[in-house]
């Protein structure tokens, strides 16, 4: 179909498209377009990567903000001007859409993005044509009423077919559930790889079928065993591992010879980063002189993100033409690899399967080296699923380079080769299948679809689950009521919601007649301030319970304690004996990072060889200080007691001014998990102010506190200064030691001991002096005075590339 053909969208976007060398739609596009896309229709897209499903989105996006499009009932009349919602499962996906998709604001079309700060109605988005966001921050946007999601005309969910992940997908289900429920009318958009059933995902959304295996780039497929590449077609071709080499080396040199790069996906970040050392010996051989002076300066670039081994690790081997990529790297390393991967300068990229979840990162060809990984669940290794697979060998060809893509798995033997066609290559993807059923999830939903009045009774919430894909999915609501009915009791025992016998219409109460399904469900203060905070009931009782109940609990059971355990419902206050709580003064800064730590809105750190002991010790030497009852040593929840310390301790040295390579060091993370859990325990502590104060707890000076010091890294009597702009944990220690202690100090300091203390870097003092209100901060002519503990000052006026690494102002900036 030529591009001049589309119907409904804005006249000027044909020539928008020509312009950017798009003369004709690819086939899954034209039938896109042929289903009514264009027009307001619904619409699934199963199909491959790379096959041009960002292009579908994009034409009812813009036909929808244009107003050209009918509504989804077909109709033309009323179709009037809306908003375009593109809901993604990643946060570094929403930046990299958004700047896609602002191409188009050069015609009028305005593009915002939105991420993260859950308690956010997301006012500012009113004036935005095209929003992306992730599915959570959509969630939340409903939650606090964001007034323009009325506006909405059409919705757009991509990598739909995550709706089967345990953790994400009820949160994609049912806030795609919310929004139809809100507009009837609404457009919407699935955008899925191939998987089994995406006449399921239709079925549910009433949506028109684009299913389709067209690329425009041919897929080989294969398994490389001995010295050839076995292909799905049954032909071979000669790849020698040479002496010394392994098979991904040999692959890699391969590729390489033919001027492709390589994506290696593997089974953890251990083994990415060993893989990528190894690697930069062979791709270190094809780099010309311009590559290495340009991945010199990317290498530096990635040093200056933390002062870690992990950053130095990245970086030698960025300088010899490969890479690593996982979740323990900072943002700005992922974005700085895949950015220079994309520009053909790196070579090679060895990945946990994270960089398969929609990043935009093609290559020539694709080694799924390790294709089983460890599994909690199952105790030991799990083979990967057909659809993660292909989700990764997908990555394999890049339109406009690449003539074609090669996805190849390694097998050691000959059984291991037939075993991988049978398992990978040669079958079809597993059909998706919702997770709403289970407990975490739906006590969560349940109390947002109370409390955001989407239903007002077990009736009307029973309803609601109707218009979600479990239901399309499963005829027998015996399960999803019998979860429903726990997790209700669960949100009343523990105040979120209240129950109430709804009148018949004789002015009877009715309960003879329906005693539970009559039943009005109201969400109490507690409830709505839980939902907003966008938290987790069960982190919400466990917060709620150890400010009110304090510490220095006993670690003795008590009969009454166990007869209040039952299973799944247990509160903190059940295992406290003194009901009346511990007065021990206000809490320390560890007790309430603890008690962040072992809410499930937490991921905890894992206990490793040697850390028992090492924790066990702690809870008892600094029990008064935790929030809550210390189990027993035989207590089965012990273990998770002492990893949320382990975590907490984390945050305590990190909110010490402990270097951030010691802390790296001391618990074996990256510097890209020290940001995560520092985000999450701001954003947990906030919560925890919030629920402190609905309360009438006198505990929120001390949270906010804990708060602040873990978001800027530094001790109590840093935060004042820590909280202007551009100071951070580094300079606001150097301020401190030089006499100058808060801001109001700051506001009123010799320029020449600012300056000094600011290494001579006259823009820094300058824009430090101006945040903190100083009304004449000029720099001009102010020479550096020597300040004990500060290093030489450089040269004055020497801002720019010189400014080291210690200068970051805080994790807490990213």
């Amino acid at each position: 179909m030529d591009v001049a053909a589309i119907p409904g969208v804005p006249d000027w976007l044909p020539e928008h498209l020509q312009g950017e060398g798009i003369e004709e739609l690819y086939p899954p596009q034209a039938e896109a377009v042929e289903a009514g896309v264009t027009e307001g229709r619904n619409l699934v897209a199963s199909v491959p990567t790379a096959s041009g499903k960002t292009l579908v989105a994009e034409l009812a996006m813009l036909s929808a903000v244009a107003g050209d499009g009918t509504d989804a009932s077909g109709a033309t009349e009323g179709a009037t001007d809306g908003k375009a919602l593109y809901i993604v499962p990643l946060r570094a996906l929403a930046s990299e859409k958004a700047e896609e998709f602002e191409q188009f604001e050069q015609d009028g079309v305005s593009v915002g993005v939105a991420t993260g700060n859950y308690e956010s109605d997301g006012e500012w988005l009113a004036d935005q044509d095209i929003i992306v966001a992730t599915s959570e921050k959509v969630d939340s946007l409903v939650r606090n009423d964001a007034p323009w999601i009325d506006d909405l005309a059409c919705v757009v969910a991509d990598e739909v077919h995550l709706v089967d992940d345990g953790e994400r997908g009820p949160t994609l289900e049912v806030t795609l559930a919310k929004l139809r429920q809100l507009n009837p009318d609404l457009q919407t958009v699935a955008l899925s790889a191939t998987i089994g059933n995406a006449d399921e995902l239709a079925d549910w959304l009433g949506a028109e079928l684009v299913d389709s295996d067209w690329r425009p780039i041919e897929l080989q497929k294969g398994v490389h065993y001995g010295q050839a590449l076995h292909l799905e077609d049954g032909s071979q071709q000669r790849l020698e591992v040479q002496s010394g080499e392994n098979e991904t080396a040999a692959i890699v040199r391969d590729t390489l010879a033919d001027d492709g790069s390589t994506l290696v996906f593997v089974n953890s970040r251990r083994n990415a980063e060993a893989a990528a050392r190894r690697l930069a010996s062979t791709t270190d051989d094809f780099l010309t002189d311009a590559e290495r002076e340009r991945l010199a300066e990317i290498a530096a670039e990635i040093r200056d993100v933390s002062d870690t081994e992990t950053s130095d690790d990245l970086a030698d081997a960025v300088a010899k033409g490969a890479a690593f990529h996982h979740a323990g790297c900072a943002s700005e390393h992922r974005s700085l690899v895949e950015e220079a991967f994309r520009d053909r300068l790196l070579k090679v990229v060895s990945a946990t399967p994270t960089l398969a979840a929609g990043v935009n990162t093609p290559s020539r060809r694709v080694v799924v080296r390790d294709w089983r990984r460890y599994d909690g669940a199952a105790g030991g290794m799990k083979p990967l699923s057909v659809l993660e697979v292909h989700q990764m060998m997908g990555r394999a060809g890049r339109p406009g380079l690449d003539p074609y893509g090669e996805a190849v798995l390694i097998a050691s033997s000959h059984d291991e080769l037939d075993e991988l066609f049978e398992r990978y290559v040669w079958a079809e993807p597993e059909p998706v299948e919702s997770k709403l059923a289970a407990e975490p999830a739906l006590r969560t939903h349940l109390l947002a679809t109370v409390a955001s009045g989407f239903a007002a009774s077990r009736t009307g919430l029973l309803e609601f689950l109707e218009r979600t894909l479990h239901a399309t999915q499963n005829a027998d609501r015996s399960q999803l009521e019998g979860v429903t009915d726990r997790m209700l009791d669960y949100l009343e025992r523990n105040g979120f919601l209240q129950r109430g016998a709804q009148s018949a219409p004789d002015g009877s109460s009715g309960e003879d007649s329906d005693p539970r399904g009559g039943d009005q469900l109201q969400a109490t203060n507690l409830g709505h301030t839980v939902s907003r905070l966008y938290l987790d009931p069960m982190s919400a009782a466990e917060i709620v319970d150890g400010l009110e109940h304090g510490g220095g609990g006993t670690a003795e059971t008590t009969e009454a304690a166990d007869e209040a355990s039952e299973p799944g419902f247990t509160r903190a206050s059940d295992l406290v004996e003194d009901e009346d709580g511990a007065d021990g003064g206000p809490p320390t800064a560890l007790g309430l990072y603890h008690l962040v730590a072992r809410t499930p809105d937490m991921y905890e750190l894992y206990l490793r060889s040697g850390d028992e002991e090492e924790y066990t010790a702690m809870a008892y030497e600094r029990e008064d200080e935790l929030l809550g009852r210390t189990p027993h040593e035989r207590e089965e929840r012990f273990d998770d007691w002492l990893s949320a310390l382990k975590t907490a301790r984390l945050l305590e040295d990190w909110a010490s001014e402990v270097e951030e390579d010691e802390i790296t060091e001391r618990y074996g993370v990256g510097p890209g998990d020290i940001r995560g859990k520092v985000e999450t325990a701001q954003w947990l502590l906030g919560a925890a102010e919030s629920l402190a104060g609905e309360l009438g707890l006198d505990c929120t000076p001390a949270i906010r506190e804990a708060r602040t010091r873990v978001e800027h890294g530094v001790r109590a009597e840093l935060v004042d200064l820590a909280g202007v702009r551009g100071v951070g944990r580094k300079r606001a220690r150097r301020l401190y030691d030089a006499g100058i202690r808060t801001r109001a100090d700051l506001r009123e300091a010799d320029k020449s001991v600012v300056l000094g203390a600011l290494r001579g870097r006259e823009k820094t003092a300058e824009n430090v002096l101006e945040n903190a209100g100083r009304q004449d901060p000029s720099m001009e002519d102010i020479e550096p005075a020597e300040v004990d503990g500060v290093e030489e000052p450089v040269a004055n006026g020497g801002d720019g590339a010189d400014e080291d690494e210690e200068d970051q102002s805080s994790l807490g900036d990213f």
